[in-house]
């Protein structure tokens, strides 16, 4: 798999971290934040949402031209949003 921006930049940095010191319990504590993971990024909600016609056409165009279903748009563009990675233009 390979790593993002944000991802190499935090391998590096630990990497050439001289405090850093692997926990007693590291197995442990892995396979609970893998768990962890696994039950919360799994999960998904299903919304209604009213979007404007024209909107809704433009995105489904693209959709089509990406061959990406539109669902998948929104829900990425959501993502993005909320992770800090998109900003809104207001």
């Amino acid at each position: 798999m390979a790593m993002d921006a944000y991802e190499l930049e935090l391998l590096e940095a630990v990497e050439k971290s001289e405090t850093i010191e692997r926990a007693e319990d590291f197995e442990e504590i892995l396979s609970e934040a893998k768990l962890a993971a696994k039950h919360f990024l799994n999960k998904s909600k299903n919304v209604n949402i009213r979007i404007p016609e024209f909107d809704m056409l433009m995105l489904k165009r693209k959709s089509a031209e990406l061959n990406i279903p539109y669902q998948t748009i929104l829900s990425s563009l959501i993502h993005q949003y909320v992770t800090g990675k998109l900003k809104p233009k207001l």
